[in-house]
């Protein structure tokens, strides 16, 4: 299926936290996909946890769907389900009990009622179902991402969302990152596919089963609940094959350059950190995807180290977005 252009993917993406248009519904695919690699990491993960999915609208999401079909395979306590009704009164769908008799607790067996309010997260009725639940799991509205990020930590919850890959630049969120407070998801970052309740953006698809989907670019997981892959140590070559050798024509020509206002050396691509560098390196954000908490030590940002004019430069031209590291063994 091919959904168009990168900068497109990426044009929807700002336009819809511009129109503060957050109707985009994850992928049932990619839930699975994604809570896959946090049951193998731990397979008790969910097992006697309540887990709550605000920002929800429980009778088209696909989060709601998957803990609903799995609620026995994932060995839940409870699940909760929120929706906001802007101007009416939210809806909340729960999730206890064989319901309907027939021997097992699914899709089936959900009870719902309306809320006292809208159902906004921010509500001091959905912030008391925060506080009871153990594991907080949505696609949140991109337009308050670094809101409804806060009402989770200040709440000291567990949690899996969806957000736009520059939310790693956020003050509120970079620091989290950098105190091993939150890292990436299993599936980490890249171009994702959301469902939308119709075909009015340019680049929709409409699916042979009726479903309208757009390609978001620049898209991740992010979580503070473990899994596996985030502890795999990068394979590594040094600076001399990197440049002799290396598969990136500006690294084998200029070598690895030096930045004008800050002392390290600048590594354009993730898989070209050299592994005998004994400073400082700025990387790329999608270095997040390939980050081992036991490989490397998170230095920084451009804005956390208050580089002059905001971002790195080299040579007079303005790097994108970096984040510094250093080997853990520089650090010792």
């Amino acid at each position: 299926m091919k959904i168009g252009p990168k900068t497109m993917k990426n044009r929807n993406l700002r336009n819809a936290k511009k129109a503060k248009n957050d109707e985009f519904y994850t992928m049932y695919r990619d839930i699975e996909d994604e809570m896959r690699g946090y049951i193998k990491h731990n397979p008790k993960v969910f097992k006697g946890k309540t887990v709550l999915l605000p920002c929800d609208d429980p009778e088209r999401s696909n989060f709601t769907k998957y803990f609903a079909q799995n609620f026995e395979k994932l060995g839940l306590k409870k699940l909760i389900s929120t929706s906001y009704a802007p101007s009416a009164r939210g809806r909340i769908f729960t999730l206890t009990r064989d319901r309907t008799g027939n021997g097992r607790i699914d899709f089936d067996d959900l009870e719902w009622d309306y809320l006292n309010g809208d159902g906004d997260f921010r509500s001091e009725e959905v912030k008391s179902l925060r506080d009871e639940a153990d594991i907080i799991i949505t696609n949140p509205p991109f337009s308050l991402f670094r809101e409804f990020l806060s009402w989770i930590t200040e709440a000291e919850k567990q949690f899996i969302i969806v957000g736009s890959m520059n939310a790693i630049t956020y003050k509120e969120v970079f620091p989290l990152i950098q105190n091993d407070e939150l890292w990436l998801g299993f599936s980490g970052s890249g171009k994702k596919c959301f469902e939308v309740p119709d075909a009015q953006s340019k680049n929709a698809v409409i699916l042979n089963d009726g479903t309208i989907v757009v390609g978001l670019g620049n898209t991740s997981w992010f979580t503070n609940i473990g899994h596996g892959r985030r502890h795999e140590p990068l394979t590594l070559m040094s600076k001399a094959d990197n440049i002799k050798h290396g598969k990136h024509a500006v690294i084998r020509e200029n070598g690895y350059q030096k930045y004008d206002n800050y002392n390290a050396i600048d590594v354009p691509f993730t898989d070209a950190i050299p592994s005998d560098c004994k400073g400082v390196m700025g990387v790329p954000i999608s270095f997040l995807d390939k980050y081992c908490p036991e490989q490397f030590e998170i230095v920084g940002n451009e804005y956390s180290l208050n580089l002059s004019k905001g971002r790195a430069y080299v040579q007079g031209q303005r790097k994108f977005s970096r984040i510094f590291i250093k080997h853990k063994r520089e650090s010792k």
